[in-house]
């Protein structure tokens, strides 16, 4: 048998898992780039390197030396604080446990399922986006739940069930930076974005809220909603063909316990809105204090009501449905939510001492300050500079899977350069979601890459990396163009992207 040549396209993706599989873990990752702080802080302090504070002229700053006495004494007296004090630690910890019961109780589950059952069928392939998008509230839920349910639907209906995989998928992973509501994604990516911002302008910092993005993300929704589902029926479907295979699927609807549970859980979490809004309305509500919205407690609540809507609804639908019978129940499902967060939290405590020795380093304030200059003495600025990064961002995260990883290994770089360049950290956030995002599906080093291979294996037995990659490639090509251009629309007409977060830096 005559082996067929691989083309170019092939090659480049074979490149890509090579070359990936060859980089560290990202908790050794992390430790490597930690260590490497180190010695680069004692190397450039020995040679004298100075930079002028770019928020207070006349203030010079130079890199602290991490390896002599004192720096030994602030790596042994700080390891456990850096630990605790990683910005997204305790966030998303406590973010899961809301999230983590209505995962588990299955209120997710079944609300999703649920929403695409009752859309009509013409507006199933958008519907079915739409739900992936949204399940990033859940984080990781919605890539277990919603590309076999998709599957399911689109055979049940006649049509490819991998164009109905696809279709979630994409919704999932590369709608992940959209949402209607705001998602633990938000704590995660913002307070790294806060510390990186404090790096040049601490008194800036101060004013950021985690829900920096919001707006943006908000019509990103039915940008993405409307492009993936056109890329489906146009682009992913057609190329798919008919489905030829023998696997059947009738649609199971939801259980009358079910309905009974989303039910219940709907009218508590209605409950809670509105008990929410009574502590925000009037100026003189609690969680108002006479303080306009965004300068209001409220903001520096976002996390525990994000918990507390997810939780309430959850113990709710699971005491409903029987799947929570009594407070150990709770317990048992908390910790198992807890448990598979293992991984997350050895990861804060390397990349914790890395941001840590970064900000003590004032490496980034020495980058930030040469970068600018750098950029400017190339002349590209505005527009093109933002697209760069996004180019850049979206390379990265083809090698590094963890959009939490990658950030708070670049957020201390590129957002005291954009800073200098006149843009705000906000953009730059956006900017690098936009970029993770719209190539999360085409990185075979994605954590749930190999699971959605072995879901399409189900309906295609002979679906491997290539196979994938090749099918989700439109979509990743189609969000990114579509999702800068409408960034470079906010950026034109200077919308804010989100309470208080203005596109634009000043110092």
């Amino acid at each position: 048998m005559v082996k067929k040549r691989k083309g170019l396209f092939q090659k480049s993706l074979d490149f890509i898992e090579t070359t990936g599989n060859k980089l560290p873990h990202p908790i050794t990752l992390f430790a490597i780039l930690a260590l490497l702080v180190l010695v680069a802080s004692a190397v450039i302090s020995a040679t004298g390197v100075s930079v002028e504070h770019p928020g207070n002229p006349g203030e010079m700053i130079t890199v602290t030396n991490l390896l002599n006495g004192d720096g030994i004494v602030y790596i042994f007296t700080t390891m456990v604080d850096n630990f605790i004090n990683f910005a997204p630690l305790g966030m998303v910890l406590a973010t899961m446990l809301g999230i983590g019961l209505a995962e588990r109780s299955g209120l997710i589950g079944a609300a999703l399922r649920g929403f695409v059952l009752v859309i009509p069928k013409s507006l199933i392939t958008a519907g079915l986006v739409f739900a992936g998008i949204m399940s990033s509230v859940a984080t990781d839920a919605g890539y277990v739940v919603l590309p076999p349910l998709g599957a399911v639907i689109f055979v049940a209906l006649g049509r490819h069930p991998l164009a109905g995989l696809s279709a979630a998928f994409a919704g999932v992973s590369a709608g992940f930076s959209a949402n209607l509501i705001l998602s633990a994604l938000e704590p995660l990516l913002g307070n790294m974005t806060i510390e990186a911002a404090a790096i040049i302008d601490p008194a800036y910092a101060a004013n950021m809220n985690i829900a920096m993005n919001y707006y943006f993300i908000i019509a990103s929704v039915f940008l993405l909603t409307i492009v993936g589902a056109f890329v489906t029926e146009k682009v992913v479907e057609p190329r798919l063909g008919t489905y030829t295979g023998d696997y059947k699927e009738d649609l199971n609807k939801l259980s009358t316990i079910e309905k009974k549970g989303l039910k219940y859980a709907g009218l508590s979490l209605l409950i809670g809105v509105v008990g929410i809004l009574f502590l925000i309305f009037p100026e003189t509500a609690p969680l108002r204090a006479g303080h306009d919205l965004i300068e209001s407690p409220f903001m520096d609540a976002l996390v525990p009501i994000i918990i507390l809507f997810f939780f309430i609804p959850g113990l709710v639908y699971g005491k409903v449905t029987k799947s929570i019978k009594n407070d150990k129940d709770v317990a048992s499902q908390l910790s198992d939510t807890m448990a598979s967060m293992g991984m997350f939290i050895v990861l804060s405590f390397t990349a914790g001492q890395f941001v840590a020795y970064f900000n003590e380093s004032n490496i980034g304030m020495l980058i930030g300050v040469y970068g600018a200059e750098f950029l400017q003495s190339i002349n590209l600025g505005g527009i093109p500079l933002i697209i760069l990064f996004i180019i850049i961002a979206g390379i990265i995260n083809l090698f590094i899977g963890s959009a939490s990883a990658k950030w708070a290994m670049m957020a201390p770089v590129f957002i005291p350069i954009m800073m200098q360049y006149g843009y705000s950290p906000e953009l730059t956030q956006m900017a690098y979601r936009i970029a993770d995002s719209s190539t999360n599906i085409i990185s075979p080093l994605m954590t749930y890459f190999a699971m959605i291979i072995a879901f399409a294996k189900k309906y295609d037995n002979r679906m491997g990396i290539g196979t994938l990659i090749s099918t989700m490639f439109p979509y990743s090509i189609f969000f990114f163009i579509a999702w800068t251009i409408m960034l470079i629309v906010w950026i034109v007409f200077g919308f804010d992207l989100g309470p208080g977060s203005p596109i634009h830096y000043s110092y």
